[in-house]
């Protein structure tokens, strides 16, 4: 009976060990994916490792090259810029960077989304919580709105993972507390609790609007 009831936690035990780990789970909803340009990258190698093998398939039983033989295209590339007009020489370097820089930037950039998580969320027993920064500038656009005393389109939020800018445009004529909106988008942030949590920012317009 024992050996039972010690064989029925170890496979409860063993079960919650192989749940979703989530901190994987969050890195993944705030990170995007590098699978696409991976996928890229090694199609790009395969293709060319493919056509050198094929030609140098062709070239070793006598056939004619599809396209060129090797030989003279690593004479070719031993003998650039030669043969090659500058403006399509400096097309082609230009393409060849720019995918080189592609690739560089997604290696050592983050790669974060638009993404926010709300503190605490993922601990122990806790749920974690992910939230868009389209759904923040909302929020924090209704209470700078309010606190400004303008109609939405007064209002705009550009939410980013360290910094939140809140610009408002007043009406002429009624003045806009700055400290006032600047103090009501803190409060709204320190209720949203947010990590990581962005610094706000508040511009008002030097211009205002006519009012309806």
């Amino acid at each position: 009976m024992s050996s039972s009831v010690d064989n029925r936690r170890a496979d409860n035990g063993s079960r919650g060990n192989n749940g979703p780990d989530m901190r994987r789970v969050l890195f993944r909803e705030t990170h995007s994916s590098r699978a696409a340009v991976s996928v890229a990258a090694a199609v790009l190698v395969l293709v060319l490792a493919a056509y050198g093998v094929l030609e140098s398939g062709v070239h070793a039983v006598g056939q004619p090259a599809w396209l060129i033989e090797p030989q003279v295209a690593a004479q070719r590339i031993v003998d650039l810029p030669a043969g090659i007009p500058p403006l399509l020489l400096a097309a082609i370097g230009g393409v060849l960077a720019m995918l080189g820089l592609i690739f560089l930037l997604n290696g050592l950039l983050p790669g974060k989304r638009a993404r926010h998580l709300l503190a605490g969320g993922g601990g122990e027993g806790l749920p974690a919580v992910v939230v868009d920064d389209e759904v923040i500038a909302s929020s924090l656009a209704r209470r700078a709105r309010l606190a400004a005393n303008v109609t939405p389109e007064q209002v705009m939020v550009v939410v980013s993972q360290r910094q939140v800018l809140v610009n408002v445009r007043p009406t002429s004529g009624i003045p806009v507390d700055q400290d006032r909106v600047l103090d009501a988008v803190r409060d709204e942030l320190d209720h949203m609790l947010l990590e990581p949590s962005p610094v706000p920012r508040v511009i008002v317009a030097p211009s205002g609007v006519i009012g309806a």
